[in-house]
Formats: structure tokens, sequence, C-alpha cells
């Protein structure tokens, strides 16, 4: 039982100092003063506190935590282009130790969902899909891992190096089978695969078209990188005589099961076809800033009544970044660009929550405090030098993360008093900072 706190639930009003009460994993009830007379319960003193929703993360690369600091100044393409040499060289070993730090630090800053787009399968590193799925089960927080996959070379016109692309056929075998291995649909899942396929300019026409009939034979939802720069844009126009948003629409690539990351450029036509199809954006504004894309167009889509989740997007475009922390990027890019009420802080937390979790298709389950749903739960501290705020939310959205007293994933305790409790955090940090040398020594060494 947690007792004494701010509780903003997200659907529903707030409550100034309230309870709430977790049974089996799940929210049994929440309410205004003190919680009920429970003898048995552990009560959780949460005077100071604001509680929320757990924060999801709806896009990420977990393996560029190897790669952080690298192309500080250059475009996506350029980024891209330096890093592919790398991330051909990452084993299952490096995969595993970046994703266990990157979820860790993941749940430091208040996340306890968080899906990843694993798009490149190296040949004869061993098994990296496993490899990150035993990572999220170490950390503990719910997993979308997302099987991706490229099949369109250099050699093709595409940008990634020909080595870390993929077959086709190969692609769509192990999709299925690697559904067939982790997909749990059930209601308290802490694991759901997405089929993914990674961008329009590293996948034919054929492998997209194909990779959503899979998905959907499957009952898994799909997922995509679109319209993150113009020379996206470009790339697409020169090649496919259309803008990235037509090109998925032909393709089958809109729909309620589907979501994309960044979205940044959008025409006023295509941000009609996104919220009347009701797909899914995942805002990653972070990302966009350090790699110079631009700003998504989220007023816009809010206004259109799309679904808007955020993301923290691969550690290498978006060094250290807490996912607390985009909250407060998206409300202030927005602002720049639209005014002071163009997104208020209660906008950005249901971005950060209830947002991710539509994108995620799970909305049911979580993203909001609700009797019924699992118990998947930030508590905040805000007061201190954050008191002097009136306003709990406005303190978590406009200022600096808190310190977190508690993250719970289905009631189980994943973050104590702002320290990792499901792994041992020092040995975590250090794992994911040997595998970057370890990379940079295959690198060296040609191997």
């Amino acid at each position: 039982m947690i007792e004494h706190a701010y509780l903003t639930p997200v659907a529903g009003p707030e409550i100034a100092s309230g309870h709430l009460v977790i049974e089996n994993g799940r929210i049994a009830a929440l309410g205004a003063g003190p919680g009920p007379d429970l003898p048995a319960a552990r009560r959780l003193d949460a005077t100071g506190c604001l509680v929320t929703p757990g924060l999801v993360n709806t896009h990420h690369h977990l393996y560029q935590w190897a790669t952080q600091g690298l192309y500080q100044d250059a475009s996506l393409f350029e980024w891209l282009t330096g890093l592919y040499r790398l991330w051909a060289r990452m084993d299952a070993e490096i995969v595993h130790d970046t994703a266990a730090a990157g979820l860790g630090w993941l749940a430091l800053s208040g996340c306890t969902t968080s899906s990843d787009h694993l798009y490149l399968f190296p040949k004869g590193r061993g098994d990296l899909f496993a490899a990150e799925v035993r990572a999220a089960r170490e950390i503990g927080l719910r997993f979308h891992p997302c099987r991706g996959s490229m099949d369109r070379g250099r050699s093709a016109g595409g940008l990634p190096p020909d080595e870390v692309v993929e077959d086709r056929e190969e692609v769509l075998t192990r999709t299925l089978e690697t559904i067939a291995e982790y997909h749990d649909p059930s209601f308290e899942s802490m694991l759901r695969v997405a089929v993914a396929p990674c961008s329009p300019f590293s996948v034919t026409a054929d492998l997209m078209i194909e990779s959503a009939a899979l998905a959907r034979r499957s009952g898994v939802r799909l997922h995509t990188h679109l319209a993150e720069t113009l020379d996206e844009e470009e790339h697409c126009r020169a090649q496919m005589g259309c803008t990235p948003v037509e090109y998925a629409d032909k393709l089958g690539w809109l729909g309620p099961d589907v979501w994309l990351a960044h979205a940044v450029h959008l025409r006023d036509t295509d941000i009609r076809r996104i919220a009347e199809t009701g797909t899914g954006i995942a805002h990653c504004p972070s990302s966009n800033a350090r790699l110079g894309a631009g700003i998504a167009r989220v007023t816009d889509l809010l206004a259109a009544g799309a679904t808007i989740g955020l993301g923290v997007d691969g550690a290498a475009s978006s060094e250290l970044t807490s996912l607390a922390g985009e909250m407060r990027q998206a409300l202030l890019f927005q602002r720049a660009v639209r005014g002071p009420r163009a997104l208020t802080a209660r906008q950005a937390l249901e971005l950060a929550t209830v947002g991710g979790a539509r994108n995620l298709g799970r909305e049911r389950e979580i993203g909001t405090l609700e009797p019924g749903k699992l118990a998947d739960i930030a508590v905040w501290r805000v007061d201190g030098f954050r008191a002097a705020v009136a306003d709990p939310v406005c303190a978590l959205v406009f200022g600096p993360r808190p310190p977190l007293v508690r993250l719970l994933v289905g009631g189980r305790t994943v973050v104590a008093d702002g320290e990792l409790r499901t792994a041992a955090q020092d040995v975590v940090g250090r794992a994911g900072a040997l595998a970057h040398r370890r990379l940079r020594r295959f690198e060296q060494e040609g191997r």
C-alpha cells in the first residue's frame, strides 16, 4: 500500500493526498485519504511524493549503448554510414551487456515498459535477439523487442553495407521463429514481439509487404522508422516517386497495429492520414535534435486525434537520455515553435504513459492508474527544493528528473531509493562501458 501521496492517475482526477493498494501484481484500489485497514499490507509512506503510471518507451536501439559519443556533429545518413562498420562487429555478449545497461538506465528514469528495435544481425555473432531478451528478464522491465530486418544493402541502392543485410526469405523464417519462441499475448505479459523492417531506405518493398502480412497473420504489431529527415524524403521521392507516408500507405503500413518512429517531416495530408488510420507515432525529441532532423509536429498530430508516445531512441543518437527527460524535451520543443500553450505538462505525461501504452497495444493493461490494471508504478520525490513548485506534475515535467523513490513492475520493486534492485547496478554499468571498448577492439583487429 502506497500512502500519503499525490496521485496522478492520468485517467481520472488527481488526488492531492491519497493511497493506492496493490494485490497480486495489479492495482486493487486507489482513493483519497488514508488507505483501508489491511494489517498484512506492506506500507510505503509516500509523503512528499508524486505517484504516476510507469513510463513507456516506444522506440530504442539498445545495442547503440556501445557507440555513444561518436559522430557528434553528423547528420543521420553520415552518422549511420560511419557507425554501420562498428555495429557489424557486435556479438551476443555485447548486445546482452548493452541491453542490460540501457534497460537499467531506463528503469532509473521511471520506465516500466520498453520496446527495442534490433534490425542488425551480423552472421556468426551468436543469437543477438535471445541476448537482449535475457537482459530484459534480468532487469525486470516489460519488454517489447522488435525483430527488425534489412535486405537492401549498398549494392542494391540502400544505405547499409551488404554484410549487415539478410536475405528476404531468411528474414521471414527467422521472424516467424522469433514470434513462436518469445511472443506472449497474455494480459500480464512481460514479453511481446513486434515485426520491424528498418526503414524505406534499407528494406525492399517486397519485404515490407510480406512482413506486414506475416505480422497480421501472427497477431503481432508492426514498427518501422519513417519520415525522420529531409534526406529520407528526397531519397524516397527519387526512388519511390512519393513521400514516405504515401509509400507506407501503398505498402499497407498504416493502421491501428502500426507505430512509426519519428515522423518529423509530415504534410497536413500525412497527418490526416495517420490519424484516420489509427497509426501510432513514437516521438523522439532528443535524438531528432541531436541529429539535426527537426521537430515533429506533435501539436498538430494530437489535434488531429493521432496516437503519440515517447521514445529515447538509440543511445548513440541521444547519449544517456532519460525517458522522464523526454517529457520535458517534448514540451519545450513544441512551445519553442508553437507558443506556450502548444503542449501542457499533463499532455507530456500522457505521451510518456498512456500514449506509449497505446502504441504498443497495451492501453487496457498499463499506462494509467486504475483498478484492475497492472501495478506498473513510479513514485517520484517532489519535496525539498522541488516543493517550491506548487504543482507536482509541473515539477516532474518542467524541471530536472526528480529522485525515484520506487519503481514497481507488476508490483515488484525494480528501483528503490534511486538504485536498481533487480541487478547489481555498478556491475551493469561497467559491463555497458566495457562493451564499447570490446567493440572498438574488434574494429581495430578487423574481426
